[in-house]
């Protein structure tokens, strides 16, 4: 069992920045890839990023390369998202995610970026 706690959403300006935070917790987390999706109003969830517990390997989805970036606190067993350089079209529901044989998934955060 994963437990995962995201925090860091708000409001911000186009151009502006967040961090978004997901504090996980559980047995055998190392065994977990860790992901960040949204989900947009009307539109279904989608892929944002994602990063390894050991390597920190990581990837992006082609609409935030360049902008986002995921990393991780082994020490701390939280996992981040910051997000620079924001869009209108970044608008969401931000949800953290365990991939592993069982997916596990936080509450969401909110993420409102105005024009």
């Amino acid at each position: 069992q994963v437990q995962l706690l995201e925090s860091g959403g708000g409001l911000v300006q186009a151009g502006g920045s967040l961090r978004l935070s997901c504090a996980a917790s559980g047995r055998t987390l190392s065994t977990y890839v860790m992901a960040w999706f949204r989900q947009a109003p009307g539109k279904e969830r989608e892929f944002v990023a994602r990063i390894t517990w050991g390597r920190g390997s990581t990837g992006y989805a082609d609409s935030v390369k360049g902008r986002f970036t995921i990393s991780r606190d082994n020490a701390k067993d939280t996992v981040y998202l910051q997000m620079n350089s924001l869009k209108p079209e970044d608008t969401g529901v931000y949800y953290c995610s365990a991939r592993g044989t069982t997916n596990y998934w936080g509450q969401g955060t909110q993420v409102t970026v105005s024009s």
